[in-house]
């Protein structure tokens, strides 16, 4: 027997990755793993076939020419959602369908659906010209959000303040939207769908979180929270999330509801999600956006951290067929993690800081994924941070200081490029 993992290259997933071979080991299979160009990603696979995982039906050849039993295949990016939906669907496989891996990936047809399940939501609408975009605002409101119909991390999203802010940002933004993500294996149909539009939401004033859970049988299972004070604006890069939360017991209460909720409208009824909120006044869940798989970067490692819970072990059981253990610990530990980028964009020129990062106690983990000589990117231009940090703090009193005091040990130096 044979698990699949479709991937793609990104060094936040490292520990997916290491994760899943030793699931398959314990289980007494195979991890094979499919992507296009591996390096790193070889020493933890048993085998790795190479496919152009942008080419659903190439994805879907590559499995079917396996020859021992698939009893599971999953994926840790999200932009190849879909194509395990394809072939989960295929083999008979558990994994979300493919109309709710469509719904997931495209951000104005989730809207959609949202509205018509009746998901407390931002206002939204699309536009493809200045024009079309004022327009959508005297519906929309301001601030609002330009924001890309695919993509991930925040990219190519920022608030507009004012009708002379949105004219000035949005056709650079609607560009960029589009050829930020020419690999997206769905953009092509997706730009003709949408006739190259960019999406705007009204901007969602209060504290911004997402739930972190797991669906079994159609039942939702929060495991964590995190909180995520910053950004706030205009652009929205994911620098520092925490958990577990700090909200009233009642207001987490109905976060976990909404996140039912959601799951709900796009038909989520098996595997991990991730769903991000804003909280109107405080206490209000609106559904920012939602992933039908695992968050990304540092996030399975931090509620591993605080909860116990292995959101990549349940993910992999639920693929597989089995019943995962769902039992967070009932004080969780408090755990905070920073997604790294530079002050200023350019290349790489050291990583200052890792070793006494390192040999401090409350650090847990720190990754820099990129060497000397890289170009590094900064937001709303790239997707993720080029390294991470996750620490662990006496309590939840206590993450914020710690945090920025952690945030002035390490720096990436980067000049001109």
């Amino acid at each position: 027997m044979s698990i699949v993992v479709v991937h793609k290259t990104n060094l936040s997933r490292r520990r997916h990755l290491e994760r899943a071979r030793r699931y398959a080991t314990e289980h007494g299979e195979e991890l094979v793993l499919l992507m296009t160009d591996a390096s790193w990603e070889t020493d933890f696979a048993d085998r790795v076939v190479p496919v152009d995982v942008g080419d659903v039906d190439e994805v879907l050849a590559a499995v079917k020419a396996e020859s021992a039993p698939v009893s599971g295949v999953v994926t840790f990016a999200e932009a190849l959602v879909p194509a395990v939906a394809r072939v989960a669907h295929e083999f008979d496989l558990s994994w979300v369908g493919e109309r709710t891996a469509q719904l997931a990936r495209d951000k104005f047809r989730m809207r959609q659906a949202a509205a018509a399940a009746g998901v407390a939501q931002p206002r939204f609408g699309l536009a493809r010209t200045v024009a079309e975009a004022l327009a959508v605002a005297d519906h929309v409101g301001f601030p609002l959000v330009l924001k890309p119909v695919l993509g991930t991390g925040s990219m190519f999203v920022r608030s507009v303040a004012d009708r002379t802010e949105l004219t000035a940002h949005f056709d650079a933004f609607r560009a960029g939207a589009w050829a930020g993500f020419s690999k997206d294996p769905l953009r092509e149909r997706s730009e003709r769908e949408h006739d190259g539009a960019l999406l705007l939401e009204e901007f969602v004033p209060g504290p911004e979180i997402s739930v972190e859970s797991l669906v079994v049988d159609g039942v939702t299972h929060p495991v964590a929270i995190h909180d995520k004070p910053l950004p706030t604006g205009p652009t929205f890069e994911e620098v520092y999330a925490c958990t577990p939360t700090r909200l009233p017991a009642e207001v987490a209460e109905a976060a976990g509801r909404a996140a039912a909720e959601v799951h709900a409208a796009l038909g989520i009824t098996v595997g991990g999600s991730h769903v991000e909120f804003r909280l109107r006044d405080g206490v209000e869940p609106v559904l920012l956006e939602a992933a039908a798989r695992l968050g990304g970067g540092p996030i399975c490692r931090s509620v591993l951290l605080s909860t116990g819970v292995d959101l990549v072990a349940a993910a992999l059981d639920l693929a597989t067929g089995r019943t995962p253990v769902i039992a967070p610990r009932e004080r969780p530990t408090a755990v905070g993690f920073w997604n790294i980028f530079p002050a200023r964009p350019g290349r790489l020129v050291a990583a200052h800081g890792i070793d006494e990062a390192r040999a401090d106690e409350r650090v847990a983990e720190i990754d820099i994924y990129r060497a000397p000589g890289d170009l590094l990117a900064v937001p709303p231009r790239t997707f993720q941070g080029h390294g991470h940090l996750i620490f662990v703090a006496p309590s939840v009193d206590d993450l914020d200081a710690t945090f920025h005091e952690l945030t002035r040990m390490v720096r990436l130096e980067t000049e001109p490029a």
